[in-house]
């Protein structure tokens, strides 16, 4: 039997992939010129090159919307990412999409996600206002392309040029992206696009579960809610014993229908618009404007209710809103305290803040923070007993 190279992979990729997926062959390169690997295309090594990262391990230990140490069951940014890469698999493998682009994308998409989830965020956010802002799509692409630090020829990944302009349009601010050699105007690659989507479906599926757990909300608050109240009746279609079975259980099979049914929607209202739009390229799909990628308007319309659901009874629960707050102060305090004293910051940290400046050094610190490092570096530089 011979050995499957690199180029047997591209050549596969042409016999089974549609026409408006991306190719690895066609891939528009690295910022820094390598060789070609001999048994990995350029998606997949982008992709085993993101699981090797810093940041990834890093997302183990960061707030996605109950913070980790409140207990192990909760989703973290990491299993989050994990959730998200599988739907998106799934997604692209049924549209004949490249699933190794996809994977990657969806697996780089929270590199820069700061700790404490979006109060983390938010806090940096405004206290770099008057510094360049900040935003984690945009810090997940100074993740992969400055902070990592993996070879001896660059800084950053030296991901593909479709990986990065993934990573960066997941953001719906376009501004600078000429700067990074990223072209503006063109429409994100599909796999790009139901990437983002497939991002929606899990942290949705996967905060209701959390919030349940936590007792933030209940199966009978969740009956509130057309979409909800349909995929249990589905589920229990489905099954004989699931009326008399445990509310845990119920609860499971009905976020399984609800994944379903978001992916299934997505799926058919995707080829949908492809086959509307007559896309017969990826260069159709650049020049495309609008989403090919989407959900049908009428489960949107169903979703926009689950999404309101979730906003007031979870994401602005009293502990999650409790946590965010404490979050926020850790975080400025972390800032001042840096900023005024470039000291307390490791050397290759107050190295970097001579090349781009204190704040931003600061901030590309913070942002790379687990949530218990964090902590631990407040206890150090406020606690007067704390040992440094």
């Amino acid at each position: 039997m011979d050995v499957v190279c690199r180029e047997d992979l591209e050549n596969r990729e042409d016999q089974d992939l549609a026409p408006w997926a991306a190719r690895s062959a066609a891939s528009r390169g690295r910022r820094h010129p390598e060789a070609p690997h001999a048994y990995r295309t350029a998606f997949v090594r982008d992709r085993d090159r993101i699981v090797h990262s810093t940041a990834f391990r890093r997302l183990e230990y960061k707030t996605q919307v109950f913070v980790n140490h409140e207990g192990d069951y909760y989703r973290t940014r990491l299993t989050h990412t994990i959730e998200t890469a599988q739907i998106a698999r799934t997604v692209a493998r049924t549209l004949r999409l490249n699933e190794d682009l996809t994977e990657a994308i969806a697996l780089a998409h929270d590199l820069g996600h700061t700790p404490f989830g979006h109060s983390g965020q938010d806090a940096l956010s405004d206290l770099m206002r008057d510094h360049g802002g900040f935003e984690h799509n945009r810090q997940s692409l100074r993740v992969v392309d400055v902070l990592e630090k993996r070879y001896p020829d660059f800084r950053g990944l030296n991901l593909s040029y479709e990986v990065r302009e993934s990573i960066a349009k997941h953001s719906p601010n376009r501004d600078g992206l000429t700067d990074l050699g990223i072209d503006p105007d063109a429409s994100p690659l599909l796999e790009s696009q139901l990437a983002d989507i497939c991002d929606s479906i899990a942290y949705g599926n996967h905060d209701i579960d959390d919030g349940l757990k936590a007792g933030a909300i209940s199966l009978d608050d969740l009956e509130e809610v057309p979409l909800w109240s349909r995929a249990r009746q589905e589920a229990e279609r489905t099954s004989d014993n699931l009326v008399q079975t445990t509310p845990k259980l119920l609860a499971r099979a009905t976020i399984r229908r609800l994944i379903d049914l978001q992916v299934s929607d997505l799926i058919q209202e995707t080829h949908r618009r492809l086959v509307a739009a007559k896309i017969d390229s990826v260069d159709a799909v650049r020049a495309n404007q609008g989403a090919l990628s989407t959900f049908s308007a009428d489960l949107e319309s169903e979703l926009k209710v689950l999404r309101r659901f979730l906003f007031h009874r979870v994401y602005r629960h009293h502990r999650v809103c409790r946590m965010a707050e404490k979050a926020k102060r850790f975080l400025r305090g972390l800032f001042v305290e840096y900023q005024r004293y470039s000291k307390s910051l490791p050397p290759e940290f107050q190295a970097w803040g001579q090349e781009v400046g204190i704040e931003r050094a600061v901030c590309d610190y913070i942002a790379g923070m687990t949530d218990r490092f964090a902590l631990k570096e407040y206890e150090r530089l406020f606690a007067p007993f704390e040992i440094t």
